[in-house]
């Protein structure tokens, strides 16, 4: 059976001259090859950067968002990071497909 890998989102909430934010955006564009990532970034002061930041409790950048859900923000953990998204891989593989109905 072909088992196809859902893509974990990640959203990261990034200001510009932020030396985390920069390590934070190197550290997913690698892990995203490994993990099959679809990454995603905002300005956290635009509009809707900063209704998401305020909603997830992010305080600061970088903030992290995986699957719309706040993750964690400031310096980012590659450690804590891996830990969650093989977490969510694994989820994801147990979780069985529907089956089609006709």
């Amino acid at each position: 059976m072909d088992m196809q890998r859902k893509r974990l989102h990640i959203l990261l909430l990034t200001q510009e001259q932020c030396g985390f934010c920069e390590q934070a955006r190197d550290m997913l564009e690698r892990l995203s090859r490994e993990y099959g990532l679809v990454l995603s970034t905002l300005e956290i002061h635009s509009p809707q950067g900063r209704d998401l930041a305020l909603r997830g409790g992010l305080l600061f950048p970088p903030g992290i968002l995986i699957e719309g859900k706040p993750f964690s923000y400031g310096r980012l953990s590659e450690r804590k990071l891996r830990h969650e998204l093989d977490r969510l891989t694994m989820l994801n593989q147990q979780t069985p497909s529907r089956p089609t109905q006709v």
